[in-house]
C-alpha cells in the first residue's frame, strides 16, 4: 500500500477485523510539502464500543491458539515486510517526514519486533510453587483480554508495534489509536500487514482519531489494559483518568536527556555520538539529547565539532535520499521549538548555529552558555537543538543530570568504560549508555523511564513484556477435598 495522491482508506466491516471508522474524514497531510496525500475514516465512540466488543469476543479463542500459531503470525508478518520493506518505508517518508534512512532503520527496528515476539510466544509462562500442603501450587501468566495501544507520530510504525506485538504474541486482543497525523504508518498499514500474515479477524482493530476517541478508549470498561507512548503532559492525564478505575496503565513519556563527555573522551568522537542524538529525526524522539554536558577542558572542541556537524547536515525534502533531517512534524511544533530557542538566547544563552527555519525545516542548532533554569535546558524540547553546558567536577555533572524530573536515557562518553560503568550506579535513569547516544533501543532489551519519563510497564525482552501484557494467576490442584474442622 502507498500513499499516492488523495487515496482513501474506509476500512472493512468490523467482522473483517482490523480497521474501522464511520466518522469524519481525517486528511493525511505529508509535512514535507504541505500537501494532502491522502485521508481515512474516523472513529466514533460507536465505532469503539464497537471494536472492542468484538476484540473481547475474539481474543477468547486468539488465547487458546496454540504458541505456534502465535508465533506463526509474528514470523510471517516479519518475512513479509522484510522482503518488501517499501510497503511501509514509502508510507513512513512522506507521512511521518521521515527521511529515507530514518524511515528504513524504522522498518528493521518494526521486522525485529515481530521475530523477538514470535519467540515470546514460546517463552515459559509460569513457575511451579512451592506449598506446605500436598498439591501442585503455580503460578502461571493469562492474557489481559484487550489491550488499548495508544502510540505517537515520531516513530509511529515501531512505537505502535512495540506494544501490538507483544501484545497479541502473548494472547490478548489489541484496539490500537494511532496519532491522526500518522494514522496508516502508525496504524492501517501495521495492520494490514498482520492481516496478510493470518491474523484472525478480530483480534486487532485500528481506530484512527484524536483525543476525544483516546480518552474513551483509556475510560472503556472492557479495556482493561492501556499502553501510551507520549508526551507527560498527556501521559498525566490518562493516568488521572484510569486511576479510579484502577486499570493497568504503561506509560512511555518524554525524556530530557544527557549525554555527559568526560575529560577524557575522544571530542571528535564524542560529538558525533552528541550530533546524532539531538538531531536524529529532528529530535523528534523520547530519547533524543536534550542536555549535553562538556567538561571545561574540551568544550571549545566539542561545541566547535558540534557545530560543525550542525552547519554541515542537509535538511530538505524527505524523500531525497541525499537529505539527512526532514521537516518537523507541523507548524505548532515547528513554533514550540523557535520559541524555545528564542526564548534561551534572550535569557542570555548564544546560537551557536542553526536557530532558523524554512517552513517545517527547522536548521540543527547548537546552544551554549545554558544556564539550568532556562528552559532550553529544563525541558524537553522535541526539536533539532542541542543545548550544552560546560562542567568542572564530575560530582556537579551527575548532579545536574539528576536534578531533572525526567529520567529515560543519558550517554556518557570516556576512553574509560568501566569507570563510566561505576558512575552508572549513580544516575537516576532508566537506560545508561557508555560511548554510545542517548537514542537506542532494541527489541531484546527492557526499555522504559524512572520518574517523569514512564510508569507502569516496560517494553521488550521476554520478562518485561510478560510482566507487561500478562496477569499472574495461582492455581493450586490437590487429588483429594482438602478436610476442615467445620
Amino acid at each position: 500500500m502507498e500513499l499516492t495522491e488523495n487515496p482513501v482508506w474506509d476500512g472493512k466491516l468490523y467482522s473483517d477485523g482490523w480497521r474501522e471508522g464511520s466518522g469524519e474524514k481525517i486528511t493525511v497531510i505529508a509535512p514535507g510539502s504541505g500537501r494532502a496525500v491522502g485521508q481515512v475514516s474516523s472513529a466514533t465512540r460507536a465505532d469503539l464500543d464497537t471494536a472492542v466488543a468484538s476484540a473481547k469476543l475474539a481474543q477468547r479463542a486468539w488465547a487458546k491458539a496454540s504458541y505456534t500459531q502465535r508465533a506463526a503470525v509474528m514470523l510471517k508478518a516479519a518475512a513479509l515486510l522484510a522482503a518488501d520493506p517499501a510497503r511501509l518505508q514509502d508510507i513512513l517518508v512522506p507521512e511521518s517526514g521521515s527521511t529515507w534512512g530514518k524511515a528504513g532503520f524504522e522498518v528493521g527496528l518494526v521486522v525485529s519486533e515481530l521475530q523477538e515476539c514470535a519467540a515470546l510466544a514460546s517463552h515459559p509462562n509460569g513457575e511451579i510453587l512451592r506449598s506446605v500442603k500436598p498439591r501442585l501450587s503455580l503460578a502461571r501468566r493469562v492474557p489481559l483480554g484487550v489491550v488499548g495501544v495508544i502510540a505517537p507520530f515520531n516513530f509511529p510504525a515501531i512505537l505502535a508495534m512495540r506494544s501490538v506485538a507483544p501484545a497479541l504474541a502473548l494472547g490478548n486482543a489489541v484496539v490500537l489509536k494511532p496519532d491522526p497525523r500518522t494514522p496508516v504508518s502508525g496504524g492501517l498499514a501495521l495492520a494490514e500487514l498482520l492481516a496478510e500474515a493470518g491474523l484472525p479477524d478480530g483480534v486487532l482493530h485500528v481506530l484512527p482519531g484524536g483525543g476525544d476517541l483516546g480518552a474513551a478508549l483509556v475510560t472503556h470498561p472492557d479495556v482493561p489494559c492501556i499502553s501510551f507512548t507520549g508526551s507527560t503532559t498527556a501521559g498525566r492525564k490518562i493516568g488521572e483518568a484510569a486511576g479510579p478505575l484502577l486499570k493497568r496503565v504503561h506509560l512511555e513519556l518524554g525524556g530530557n536527556n544527557a549525554t555527559l563527555v568526560l575529560p577524557d573522551a575522544d571530542v571528535r568522537a564524542a560529538a558525533s555520538a552528541g550530533a546524532w542524538g539531538s538531531f536524529l529525526h529532528q529530535g523528534q524522539i523520547c530519547m533524543t539529547t536534550g542536555r549535553h554536558l562538556v567538561h571545561r577542558s574540551l568544550a571549545d572542541e566539542y561545541i566547535a565539532a558540534l557545530c560543525e556537524k550542525a552547519g554541515n547536515l542537509p535538511v530538505g525534502d524527505p524523500s531525497d535520499a541525499s537529505n539527512a533531517l526532514g521537516p518537523l512534524i507541523d507548524t505548532r511544533q515547528r513554533d514550540h521549538v523557535h520559541s524555545v530557542v528564542t526564548g534561551a538566547v534572550a535569557k542570555g544563552a548564544t546560537l551557536a548555529a542553526g536557530g532558523s527555519y524554512d517552513g517545517l525545516y527547522y536548521r540543527p542548532t547548537v546552544l551554549t552558555d545554558v544556564t539550568s533554569d532556562n528552559l532550553a535546558w529544563s525541558e524537553e524540547i522535541f526539536g533539532p537543538v542541542a543545548p550544552v553546558q560546560v562542567y568542572d567536577d564530575v560530582d556537579e555533572a551527575i548532579e545536574i543530570i539528576n536534578a531533572s524530573e525526567y529520567g529515560l536515557s543519558v550517554s556518557i562518553l570516556t576512553s574509560n568504560a568501566y569507570a563510566a560503568f561505576e558512575l552508572s550506579d549513580r544516575i537516576d535513569s532508566g537506560a545508561v549508555h557508555i560511548n554510545d547516544s542517548t537514542v537506542d533501543d532494541e527489541a531484546v532489551a527492557p526499555f522504559g523511564g524512572w520518574k517523569a519519563s514512564g510508569v507502569g510497564g516496560r517494553f521488550g525482552g521476554p520478562n518485561a513484556n510478560i510482566d507487561t501484557f500478562t496477569e499472574t494467576q495461582w492455581v493450586t490442584l490437590q487429588s483429594e477435598i482438602e478436610r476442615y474442622p467445620f
